[in-house]
C-alpha cells in the first residue's frame, strides 16, 4: 500500500493548501486513482492540474461559508464531492498594468497543464463571452474551467474609463522563471516534483485579484451597468464559483432548501435538456475601497458562491455531456448580482 505522504499529489498539495490538510481534501473529493496514487520524482501535467484545482477549491471553501457547510455535510455522510468545474471572470482589455488581457492571463496557465479550449458561449445579455477548457487526458475526471471575458467596449465611455482606472495597477504574478517552467511542462508534459511545487503558488496567484484597492466611485459606476464587472473590481480573477456534479439535482435542491440555505429560485436547464444547474446565492464579504480623498472605506459586497450541476449522457458521444449552455450560465451569473 502506498503511503499518502509519498504520493506526488500529496507532496504538491503540501506546498500550497492552507485551509485543509491533503488528507482532508482526499477524503472530501473524488480523485482518479492513477492521479491520487502516483509516485516518483516527476509530476505529470494531470497531477499538477489536480493539485492546482484542489488548492483553488480549498481557497474557495475558506471564503464561502455556505459552500463549506455543504461540503462538511458530504464528509459527515461519507460522500465525496465530484468537482465538475470552476469558473472565473476576466476583462478583455489591453493595458491592464502588467497583466495580459482577458482570458490570455488564464489560458497561459491552463494550456501547459493539459487543458484545451473546447467551446465558446456568447453571454450577450451580460456583455461577455464564456469559454470552456477541458483536460485532454482526463476530461471527465479533472475539473473543467469556465473562463468568461467581459468586453468593456460594449458599455458606456464612463464605464470603460472606470474599468481602465480599476485595472491599471494589475501586476503579473508569473516571473520569467515561472514562464520557463510552464514552457517545459507544455513541451514534455511533466516537471520535476520540486519545480512543480515551486510553480504552484505562482499559478494559484493568477486566480486572485491582481489590481489594487478600487475607488468607491469607480465601483458604483461599474455596478450601475454591470454587476459582473463590479464583482471583478473587488474579486479579480478569483474562483467565482466551484461546482459539485451530482446524480439527482432535484434531491440536492430539496435537501438544501430543508436546511434553509440560500439557493437560486429555479433550476437552469440547457436547451438539450441534458445539463441542469443551480447554485447557492453568493455569500456577502466585506471589501475595502478608497474615497475621493484616498481614505479607506469598507462595504459589504457579493463574494463567491457554490454551484450544483447534473449531467446526462450525450447519446451521440456515449459519454457525459460536458458542455455548458449560454442561458444556464447567464442565469447562474445572477448569483453575484445582489449587493
Amino acid at each position: 500500500m502506498i503511503k499518502p505522504s509519498k504520493t506526488v499529489l500529496v507532496r504538491l498539495l503540501s506546498a500550497v493548501v492552507t485551509e485543509r490538510s491533503p488528507a482532508e481534501l482526499f477524503a472530501m473529493t473524488a480523485i482518479r486513482p492513477e492521479i491520487a496514487e502516483a509516485v516518483g520524482e516527476d509530476a505529470p501535467r494531470a497531477i499538477v492540474a489536480q493539485a492546482m484545482n484542489l488548492a483553488l477549491l480549498d481557497d474557495l471553501l475558506g471564503r464561502v461559508p455556505t459552500a463549506r457547510a455543504y461540503v462538511e455535510d458530504l464528509v459527515a455522510e461519507g460522500r465525496q464531492l465530484v468537482f465538475d468545474h470552476g469558473a472565473l471572470r476576466t476583462v478583455d482589455l489591453a493595458g491592464m498594468g502588467a497583466l495580459p488581457a482577458g482570458r490570455a492571463a488564464i489560458a497561459r496557465v491552463l494550456e501547459p497543464l493539459g487543458y484545451d479550449m473546447t467551446a465558446v458561449y456568447p453571454l450577450d445579455r451580460l456583455g461577455m463571452t464564456g469559454r470552456s477548457y477541458t483536460h485532454i487526458d482526463f476530461p471527465e475526471d479533472l475539473p473543467q474551467f469556465f473562463v468568461s471575458e467581459l468586453h468593456p467596449k460594449r458599455f458606456s465611455p464612463a464605464f470603460q474609463a472606470a474599468v481602465a482606472r480599476v485595472t491599471a495597477t494589475s501586476k503579473d504574478p508569473l516571473s520569467a522563471e515561472d514562464l520557463r517552467r510552464l514552457a517545459e511542462l507544455s513541451a514534455r508534459g511533466a516537471l520535476p516534483v520540486a519545480e512543480a511545487a515551486a510553480l504552484l503558488p505562482k499559478l494559484l496567484a493568477c486566480f486572485s485579484r491582481r489590481h489594487s484597492t478600487p475607488c468607491l466611485a469607480d465601483y458604483e459606476t461599474l455596478r450601475a451597468e454591470s454587476a459582473e464587472m463590479a464583482w471583478i473590481a473587488t474579486e479579480g480573477n478569483a474562483f467565482n464559483h466551484a461546482t459539485d456534479r451530482v446524480e439527482n439535482l432535484d434531491e440536492v435542491v430539496e435537501r438544501q432548501r430543508t436546511l434553509k440555505r440560500p439557493l437560486k429560485d429555479k433550476i437552469e436547464v440547457s436547451r438539450s435538456g441534458r445539463v441542469k444547474q443551480t447554485a447557492f446565492k453568493a455569500d456577502v464579504v466585506e471589501r475595502d475601497f478608497l474615497d475621493a480623498e484616498g481614505r479607506l472605506l469598507h462595504r459589504d459586497c457579493p463574494g463567491s458562491f457554490f454551484e450544483f450541476i447534473e449531467r446526462d449522457v450525450a447519446p451521440d458521444a456515449g459519454r457525459l455531456d460536458l458542455g455548458f449552455d449560454s442561458g444556464n450560465a447567464q442565469g447562474i451569473f445572477k448569483m453575484t448580482a445582489a449587493a
